[in-house]
Protein backbone atom coordinates (compact mmCIF):
# COMPACT_ATOMS: atom_id res chain seq x y z
CA UNK A 1 0.00 0.00 0.00
CA UNK A 2 1.16 3.73 -0.58
CA UNK A 3 3.62 4.52 1.99
CA UNK A 4 4.33 0.99 3.34
CA UNK A 5 7.98 1.52 2.90
CA UNK A 6 8.63 0.09 -0.60
CA UNK A 7 11.39 2.89 -1.32
CA UNK A 8 13.24 2.25 1.60
CA UNK A 9 13.26 -1.97 0.90
CA UNK A 10 14.07 -0.29 -2.41
CA UNK A 11 17.13 1.31 -0.99
CA UNK A 12 18.29 -1.86 1.08
CA UNK A 13 18.40 -4.36 -2.07
CA UNK A 14 19.74 -2.48 -3.93
CA UNK A 15 22.79 -1.93 -1.51
CA UNK A 16 22.90 -5.27 -1.95
CA UNK A 17 23.15 -5.45 -5.43
CA UNK A 18 19.77 -6.80 -6.34
CA UNK A 19 18.41 -4.48 -9.39
CA UNK A 20 14.77 -2.91 -8.76
CA UNK A 21 12.30 -2.28 -11.49
CA UNK A 22 9.52 0.07 -10.40
CA UNK A 23 6.42 0.14 -11.65
CA UNK A 24 5.54 3.81 -9.91
CA UNK A 25 8.76 5.12 -12.33
CA UNK A 26 6.63 3.98 -15.47
CA UNK A 27 3.69 6.22 -14.77
CA UNK A 28 5.67 9.38 -13.66
CA UNK A 29 7.61 8.58 -16.67
CA UNK A 30 4.14 8.07 -19.00
CA UNK A 31 3.57 11.30 -16.92
CA UNK A 32 6.00 13.31 -18.24
CA UNK A 33 5.63 12.35 -21.57
CA UNK A 34 1.95 13.25 -21.74
CA UNK A 35 3.92 16.91 -20.22
CA UNK A 36 1.68 16.49 -17.00
CA UNK A 37 2.64 17.45 -14.07
CA UNK A 38 3.06 14.88 -11.44
CA UNK A 39 -0.10 15.48 -8.93
CA UNK A 40 -2.35 13.13 -7.11
CA UNK A 41 -4.70 13.65 -9.82
CA UNK A 42 -2.47 13.13 -12.70
CA UNK A 43 -0.84 10.06 -11.48
CA UNK A 44 -4.06 8.40 -10.83
CA UNK A 45 -5.65 9.43 -14.02
CA UNK A 46 -2.67 8.03 -15.83
CA UNK A 47 -3.35 4.50 -14.08
CA UNK A 48 -6.39 4.56 -14.82
CA UNK A 49 -6.19 5.22 -18.36
CA UNK A 50 -3.63 2.93 -18.79
CA UNK A 51 -5.73 -0.34 -17.30
CA UNK A 52 -8.71 0.96 -18.94
CA UNK A 53 -7.20 0.93 -22.79
CA UNK A 54 -4.98 -1.80 -22.34
CA UNK A 55 -5.59 -3.78 -19.55
CA UNK A 56 -4.96 -4.12 -15.94
CA UNK A 57 -2.05 -6.48 -16.44
CA UNK A 58 -0.07 -3.49 -18.88
CA UNK A 59 2.25 -2.38 -16.38
CA UNK A 60 3.49 -5.95 -15.94
CA UNK A 61 3.41 -6.56 -19.72
CA UNK A 62 5.35 -3.70 -20.05
CA UNK A 63 8.25 -4.36 -17.69
CA UNK A 64 8.28 -7.87 -18.70
CA UNK A 65 11.22 -7.33 -21.08
CA UNK A 66 13.38 -5.00 -18.29
CA UNK A 67 13.16 -7.76 -16.21
CA UNK A 68 13.92 -10.39 -18.37
CA UNK A 69 17.14 -8.19 -18.86
CA UNK A 70 17.60 -7.84 -14.87
CA UNK A 71 17.21 -11.56 -14.44
CA UNK A 72 19.90 -12.56 -17.02
CA UNK A 73 22.18 -11.09 -15.15
CA UNK A 74 21.14 -10.90 -11.28
CA UNK A 75 19.57 -14.37 -9.65
CA UNK A 76 17.53 -11.99 -7.76
CA UNK A 77 15.13 -8.83 -9.13
CA UNK A 78 12.81 -6.52 -7.30
CA UNK A 79 9.77 -5.00 -9.35
CA UNK A 80 8.38 -2.95 -7.07
CA UNK A 81 4.88 -1.49 -7.12
CA UNK A 82 2.15 -3.78 -8.14
CA UNK A 83 -1.34 -3.02 -7.57
CA UNK A 84 -3.56 -6.02 -8.49
CA UNK A 85 -3.73 -9.67 -9.03
CA UNK A 86 -3.34 -8.78 -12.92
CA UNK A 87 -0.46 -8.20 -12.98
CA UNK A 88 0.57 -10.95 -10.17
CA UNK A 89 -0.77 -13.25 -13.09
CA UNK A 90 1.15 -11.66 -16.26
CA UNK A 91 4.53 -12.38 -13.81
CA UNK A 92 3.73 -15.73 -12.50
CA UNK A 93 2.92 -16.54 -16.16
CA UNK A 94 5.48 -15.69 -17.70
CA UNK A 95 8.14 -16.83 -14.96
CA UNK A 96 6.18 -20.07 -13.35
CA UNK A 97 7.50 -20.70 -9.58
CA UNK A 98 10.71 -18.15 -10.05
CA UNK A 99 7.97 -15.47 -9.33
CA UNK A 100 6.48 -14.59 -5.92
CA UNK A 101 5.22 -11.62 -4.07
CA UNK A 102 6.20 -9.88 -0.95
CA UNK A 103 3.92 -7.78 0.92
CA UNK A 104 5.32 -4.96 2.87
CA UNK A 105 2.72 -4.09 5.82
CA UNK A 106 2.15 -1.23 7.39
CA UNK A 107 -0.96 0.91 9.44
CA UNK A 108 -2.99 3.12 7.64
CA UNK A 109 -1.91 6.04 9.72
CA UNK A 110 1.88 5.10 9.88
CA UNK A 111 1.41 5.23 6.21
CA UNK A 112 -0.16 8.15 5.96
CA UNK A 113 2.63 9.92 8.38
CA UNK A 114 5.25 8.79 6.37
CA UNK A 115 3.11 10.14 3.00
CA UNK A 116 2.96 13.73 4.60
CA UNK A 117 6.59 13.67 5.22
CA UNK A 118 7.90 12.56 2.08
CA UNK A 119 5.95 15.85 0.20
CA UNK A 120 6.07 13.71 -3.38
CA UNK A 121 4.01 15.34 -5.83
CA UNK A 122 1.91 12.40 -6.38
CA UNK A 123 0.73 12.28 -3.46
CA UNK A 124 -1.73 15.33 -2.38
CA UNK A 125 -3.37 15.25 1.06
CA UNK A 126 -5.06 12.94 2.72
CA UNK A 127 -8.52 12.84 0.74
CA UNK A 128 -6.03 12.22 -2.05
CA UNK A 129 -4.44 9.28 -0.18
CA UNK A 130 -8.17 8.11 0.53
CA UNK A 131 -8.79 8.37 -3.00
CA UNK A 132 -5.25 6.25 -3.86
CA UNK A 133 -6.00 3.73 -1.33
CA UNK A 134 -9.43 3.56 -2.76
CA UNK A 135 -8.74 3.08 -6.26
CA UNK A 136 -5.85 0.28 -5.78
CA UNK A 137 -7.69 -2.18 -3.54
CA UNK A 138 -10.52 -1.72 -6.26
CA UNK A 139 -7.44 -3.05 -8.42
CA UNK A 140 -7.53 -5.90 -6.11
CA UNK A 141 -4.22 -5.25 -4.25
CA UNK A 142 -5.41 -6.35 -1.11
CA UNK A 143 -6.02 -9.80 -2.73
CA UNK A 144 -2.65 -9.20 -3.90
CA UNK A 145 -1.53 -8.56 -0.16
CA UNK A 146 -3.20 -11.65 1.25
CA UNK A 147 -1.81 -13.89 -1.31
CA UNK A 148 1.74 -12.84 -0.69
CA UNK A 149 4.21 -15.90 -0.40
CA UNK A 150 6.22 -13.48 1.86
CA UNK A 151 5.83 -10.72 4.27
CA UNK A 152 7.48 -8.10 6.25
CA UNK A 153 6.06 -5.73 9.06
CA UNK A 154 7.27 -2.36 8.15
CA UNK A 155 5.55 -0.07 11.62
CA UNK A 156 8.49 0.10 13.57
CA UNK A 157 12.25 1.48 12.82
CA UNK A 158 14.30 1.24 9.78
CA UNK A 159 16.50 -0.66 11.44
CA UNK A 160 14.02 -3.53 12.13
CA UNK A 161 13.25 -3.63 8.63
CA UNK A 162 16.64 -4.33 7.51
CA UNK A 163 16.93 -7.12 9.87
CA UNK A 164 13.55 -8.29 8.99
CA UNK A 165 14.71 -8.42 5.03
CA UNK A 166 18.26 -9.26 5.92
CA UNK A 167 16.25 -12.43 7.41
CA UNK A 168 14.04 -12.65 4.33
CA UNK A 169 17.02 -12.82 1.70
CA UNK A 170 18.34 -15.71 4.05
CA UNK A 171 15.33 -17.41 3.74
CA UNK A 172 15.36 -17.33 0.08
CA UNK A 173 18.72 -18.05 -0.48
CA UNK A 174 18.50 -20.77 1.67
Amino acid sequence: MPGSGKGELNRMAVERGIPVLSMGDMIRAEADARGLEETPSNIGEIAVSLRAEFGDGVLAERMLTHADTAAAEHPLVFIEGMRGVAEAVVFRRHWAQRFGVLAIESEVETRWRRIAARRRGEDGRRADFETREQRELQWGLGTLIAAAEHRLCNDGEISELEVEFGDLLANLNA
